[in-house]
């Protein structure tokens, strides 16, 4: 028996008509699946990159509008309060607040934020020139950690003290959270601010130090998380009752200094 030689031309595979115009009619179809696939797949990507380009753009305005917020001089309060509250934290803010308390801005003095191992006298060597104010009219508060608790803390404060009006008192960059913070936790008590404003951010544009400006992202980054919290907060229970457990003990928010 001759084999077949493998060199030799080999004949064409010959389809059954019926099964070659299947195979002609399905082509069409499969030409457009193909094509509506790369169509979807083509205004998903443009949905997404439009979504991004969206979202870029409104975290840049929102950016322009909080730098807005900032100021870039200190300036005195309009008027005076009932009582003066700072946030520790940023340098000069104690100090800044003790001039308005010994100005009369206020009749007491709240220092909100102060590490638990810290008395009067560590803050007194720091404000030689303040020591009868710190006798006499300053409260220190141990307890709060972070703006929210510092504003948590302020409330019961004015409130044990009866002040209906509060001359607040942080760094530029930190005021607007801080206003937030403590407008959604007394909505009835008027706020004056005093932004105190750093060496470094008079002697320098912010935009001209990566530090300045890591800050400040980060601040902004922190004031829309606020802002959203305080947003859906207003569904829910009010300040008081979201601070405290129902049922537990209510606690003196501050101690006096002396």
């Amino acid at each position: 028996m001759v084999k077949p030689d493998s060199t030799s031309p080999q004949k064409p595979l010959k389809l059954d008509p019926g099964e070659d115009f299947r195979l002609r009619m399905n082509e069409p179809d499969e030409q457009k699946r193909d094509a509506a696939t790369r169509r979807s797949g083509g205004w998903l990507r443009a949905a997404i990159v439009g979504v991004l380009a969206l979202g870029f753009v409104g975290a840049g305005l929102g950016f322009i509008a909080f730098l807005s917020q900032l100021r870039g001089s200190e300036e005195r309060p309009a008027r005076n309060a009932d009582g003066i509250v700072v946030f520790t934290g940023g340098s000069s803010r104690v100090a800044d607040a003790m001039e308005l308390l010994a100005a009369g801005y206020g009749k007491r003095l709240l220092i909100s934020g102060v590490h638990p191992t810290n008395d009067v006298n560590d803050i007194s060597r720091t404000l030689p020139d303040n020591h009868k104010f710190l006798k006499c009219c300053v409260d220190l508060d141990r307890s709060a950690i972070n703006t929210r608790s510092n504003a948590a803390e302020t409330r019961r404060w004015a409130r044990e003290r009866g002040f209906r009006s509060l001359i607040v008192v942080t760094s530029n960059y930190h005021m607007p959270r801080a206003i937030l913070e403590l407008s959604h936790a007394m909505p009835d008590v008027a706020l004056i601010s005093f932004a105190v404003v750093g060496d470094k951010w008079r002697e320098e544009p912010w935009w001209t130090s990566g530090a300045t400006l890591r800050l400040l992202l980060s601040e902004y980054v922190k004031y829309v998380a606020a802002e959203l919290r305080v947003r859906l907060a207003e569904f829910g229970p009010a300040p008081e009752t979201a601070d405290r457990p129902i049922g537990s003990p209510r606690r003196p928010a501050t101690a006096q200094a002396h």
